[in-house]
């Protein structure tokens, strides 16, 4: 698993480090921490999701159908020659969230598991994975930009269900997640069922903000724009504890020392890469494209470089 480099860990603890539990609040006097903007403490439980229908397996997908055209010679009328006549793959992806998708603070260049593999679908339409065009957003916003096509696929830990696929489509699952809890490294947590009453920070438009207002150990969730908001908040004793998928959590966890993740994993969060509705020739393309990937060590490669060794990668499942 990659670190960040020690200057980035001293620049990051010295800005936001966490604050000893009883001492008086950064610069003195008894004023609260600020909070990041637009947080959310929910008093009352989100509305519950459409009911899926039984027969629903949120993780099966379009089956591809047949072998991947070559690079630069997409189908006419496709998708993908639309994509191809335009120069450049519009990606949604997050740069808030350490080895998954984020922003390198020496390069400026976004990085990443998610972005790797982003780039593998820009090289298969083009031949090159820096035919690419990446536009950051938020766990809220991924679904608005493909409804508006402001982006051609969302690659950002979006979990796939059956809610959500009344609305995009996805691809085969990608990455296995699940949600654990992430705590100061000194609390007597030890996962979601300890958590009653708690504070504990989401994000906006996530599955994980679901998960945790439907704990039956009842935590409060706390809900903002992006990850780091809350790692800011948890350092500074706004939250007790942070909960989403194990993959956004090991970055937060190397981001800050001072900090563990317990527990059992309590979901599964299986990863699809998202698009518009109506694309379905292109997520048949992308499935065929991860056929690939998984089968010639490509996927390996990308786990091994950001998440440490891989394990085998999530078996396609598809609906027709």
């Amino acid at each position: 698993m990659r670190r960040l480099p020690a200057v980035v860990l001293v620049l990051v603890l010295a800005a936001c480090a966490p604050v000893p539990s009883g001492a008086p609040p950064i610069g003195g006097g008894s004023a609260v921490p600020p909070r990041p903007a637009d947080v959310v403490e929910l008093t009352a439980p989100p509305s519950a999701p459409a009911v899926a229908p039984a027969s629903c397996d949120p993780t099966a997908s379009l089956r591809p159908t047949g072998p991947l055209p070559a690079p630069g010679q997409m189908p006419a009328g496709s998708t993908m020659a639309k994509i191809q006549a335009h120069g450049r793959l519009i990606v949604g992806v997050d740069q808030n969230s350490y080895l998954m998708g984020f922003r390198n603070p020496f390069s400026g260049e976004l990085e990443g598991f998610d972005v790797d593999m982003a780039r593998e679908v820009a090289r298969a339409i083009f031949g090159d994975p820096g035919a690419i065009q990446f536009k950051v957003l938020t766990s809220e916003e991924r679904i608005p930009a493909l409804e508006e096509r402001r982006v051609d696929i969302v690659v950002r830990t979006m979990t796939v269900n059956c809610e959500r696929w009344q609305k995009v489509n996805f691809s085969t699952v990608y990455y296995q997640a699940g949600q654990r809890v992430l705590v100061p490294s000194n609390s007597d947590v030890t996962g979601i069922e300890s958590l009653g009453g708690r504070r504990v920070c989401v994000t906006k438009g996530s599955s994980s903000l679901a998960n945790v207002a439907a704990a039956p150990s009842r935590p409060v969730p706390v809900s903002v724009p992006n990850w780091t908001d809350c790692l800011v908040m948890l350092q500074q004793g706004q939250v007790d504890a942070i909960s989403t998928d194990d993959t956004i959590l090991a970055g937060l966890a190397a981001q800050d020392p001072y900090t563990k993740v317990v527990g059992p994993q309590f979901t599964a969060e299986p990863y699809g890469m998202a698009f518009p509705k109506a694309d379905e020739d292109f997520v048949r393309f992308v499935n065929a494209l991860l056929e690939r990937l998984r089968a010639d060590g490509t996927w390996a490669s990308i786990h091994r470089r950001w998440l440490g060794a891989p394990p085998a990668p999530p078996v396609a499942v598809y609906r027709d």
